[in-house]
């Protein structure tokens, strides 16, 4: 299992909880959490693999994938009282995944040899798909669009992976550690409030 796979996994796995999170708090059933949680689950790595021009995209060519969403949509319609003890599941859940799908759309977009500023970027749209695409048909603003460490943090997170790669680092610690810092930024702005600068005169 390459370094991709495990972080889809994981990354897949985090973002169909949240979607199906948040399709139980609209009241759907339990085809409309699994259609959210699959979507969801499988919307940023799909995105990221048409941008490379890699397709059918590995949503459609590992069927593990669409496993991983599907399970964790039945997770959470079986557990999510559990879930739902925990403060802002969807945020951690959102978190969680934003770390690994920004790590795995950075890592392979360098490998399908893009410039690291390229790299980063991609990062980032595969970071943020799941979360647009969740947002978007719970028929809400995207928390993207609303919360101010949000992209940023992503941007953090493939920024530092993009640069272990540049210089040849051990590339499994340094995809832990951009995860690390890409989560420890998300929560840390909800928890404490931070927010991006803002024009002196706006």
């Amino acid at each position: 299992m390459t370094l991709v796979d495990m972080l889809d996994i994981v990354g897949t796995f985090a973002f169909g909880l949240s979607g199906a999170t948040v399709a139980i708090r609209k009241d759907l059933d339990l085809f409309g959490i699994l259609v959210l949680s699959a979507s969801v689950g499988v919307a940023g790595g799909t995105m990221r693999d048409v941008l490379l021009g890699d397709v059918p995209p590995d949503s459609l060519k590992d069927v593990r994938l669409l496993l991983v969403a599907s399970s964790a949509g039945l997770a959470a319609f079986f557990l999510g009282h559990r879930l739902e003890k925990l403060r802002r599941p969807v945020m951690l859940l959102d978190a969680v995944g934003l770390g690994f799908f920004a790590v795995a759309g950075c890592h392979k977009a360098l490998t399908h040899g893009l410039p690291p500023l390229a790299a980063i970027l991609l990062g980032v749209m595969t970071g943020v798909g799941g979360g647009v695409l969740r947002d978007m048909m719970a028929a809400e603003i995207p928390r993207v669009l609303r919360e101010d460490v949000y992209a940023a943090a992503a941007l953090a997170g493939a920024a530092a992976y993009a640069a272990a790669f540049h210089f040849a680092l051990p590339l499994l610690p340094a995809a832990i550690a951009a995860i690390v810092l890409t989560v420890a930024l998300r929560v840390g702005a909800e928890h404490f409030g931070w927010r991006l600068p803002r024009a002196p005169w706006s």
